[in-house]
């Protein structure tokens, strides 16, 4: 796991010129951020926004928090259509695909062969015979076509762009927007078609903040401006507007959300990281089973709480011993402290442990192990039951 110094990180930015630009893809609404001074991180070989030079991250966060905030991601929507697709979807994930109903969304889970986490994401039934899957980073595409051998399934790159309109509005928005008013029903993990402004898309009731808020998938026969002045001006009286996802990372290490490829690998298993509630032991064979089976159930990932920013990749240490390693860290405007995600060598350390926490200033200092999520623990916010909005001192 590679990281920052904690002093500089390297970030992409667009510049002005022609040139190759070495396969990199741009969002459907990279010419709405340009204006905004976006700087880019890779993610699906996706740009994907970090950051803005006209709002900063501790104001992208209360936004988040206050209003309503759309982050226009890099996930990237596989779509598996044929006889076979939910055969080889269950195959390929952890839980018990074969109970997803059309209209619906479950998070999967995939793993190797030996358990070793590969990707999560967002599985979409949009038909019997149709799925898309909004993939975290990673190389999912061939691992996936190589298991699909004999099958009669289809698998694609349908060139759809996720975006996410999260916060305590995002329903007002959602009602405002959608031609004909609130979707009914649209409960949690609950996926439907709208229209904004005569086009028709698909909308899913999810989203990586554990704040209310709901996804839209942007095809390639949309309009994208049209669509994104549709929502916008329907957002203006909510105080909608973009942000990174710089923000949306203290609001996700609060909510103990995880990210692939830092907060997980293939060198952990669900169990180790707390996701053993998507692992469907009772169903048909899938990838990893056996050695799922046989992994220790305990996990070894834990929140911490510090008076300074933990800096990923660092070390946590107990009575001069190195415990485990911080996977993400933060400062979090709303706890008034920093924040992180830790992976320990082992389990059964409990929280309110004191311990000592590498940090981006370079030094150790006192933090302690905390629950995850650090508030909110039953997430009440995304379900709609805690409506009281957050004060920025």
């Amino acid at each position: 796991m590679a990281s920052s110094d904690g002093k500089t990180r390297d970030l992409v930015t667009t510049i002005a010129g022609a040139g190759w630009d070495f396969g990199l893809t741009r969002h459907r609404f990279h010419d709405i951020e340009h204006p905004l001074g976006p700087h880019y991180c890779v993610y699906n070989r996706r740009l994907m926004a970090c950051c803005f030079d006209h709002r900063s991250t501790i104001d992208g966060y209360w936004l988040l928090r206050q209003k309503v905030a759309v982050l226009n991601t890099g996930e990237l929507p596989l779509q598996f259509k044929g006889p076979d697709a939910e055969r080889l979807l269950d195959k390929l994930f952890t839980k018990d695909i074969t109970k997803l109903n059309i209209g619906r969304c479950v998070y999967g889970l995939a793993c190797y062969e030996d358990g070793g986490l590969l990707v999560d994401g967002i599985l979409l039934r949009l038909t019997r015979d149709c799925f898309w899957y909004g993939q975290a980073d990673g190389d999912f595409y061939s691992w996936a076509r190589a298991h699909a051998i004999g099958l009669d399934v289809e698998i694609t790159d349908p060139k759809i762009f996720i975006s996410q309109v999260q916060g305590p509005n995002a329903m007002k928005v959602l009602a405002a927007a959608s031609d004909e008013g609130m979707p009914d029903p649209f409960g949690y993990f609950a996926m439907t078609r709208v229209k904004f402004g005569g086009q028709e898309l698909v909308i899913t009731r999810t989203g990586y903040t554990n704040e209310l808020g709901w996804e839209f998938y942007t095809e390639p026969h949309h309009d994208a401006d049209a669509l994104w002045q549709h929502l916008k001006q329907a957002g203006e009286p909510y105080g909608i507007d973009i942000f990174g996802l710089d923000a949306m990372h203290i609001r996700r290490i609060e909510a103990g959300i995880l990210n692939a490829g830092s907060d997980f690998d293939d060198s952990t298993t669900p169990y180790d990281v707390g996701l053993g509630i998507f692992v469907d032991q009772d169903k048909g064979d899938f990838i990893g089973q056996a050695a799922l089976k046989a992994a220790t159930k305990r996990t070894r990932l834990i929140g911490i709480l510090c008076v300074a920013e933990p800096h990923i990749g660092a070390a946590i240490m107990l009575d001069g011993q190195t415990i485990g390693k911080v996977t993400a860290g933060a400062t979090s405007p709303y706890l008034k402290q920093g924040i992180g995600i830790a992976l320990m060598f082992k389990s059964g350390y409990p929280p309110d442990t004191v311990v000592s926490v590498g940090c981006v200033d370079g030094t150790l200092h006192k933090g302690q192990l905390a629950e995850l999520p650090l508030y909110d623990k039953a997430g009440a916010i995304q379900r709609g039951m805690m409506t009281e909005i957050p004060v920025r001192d």
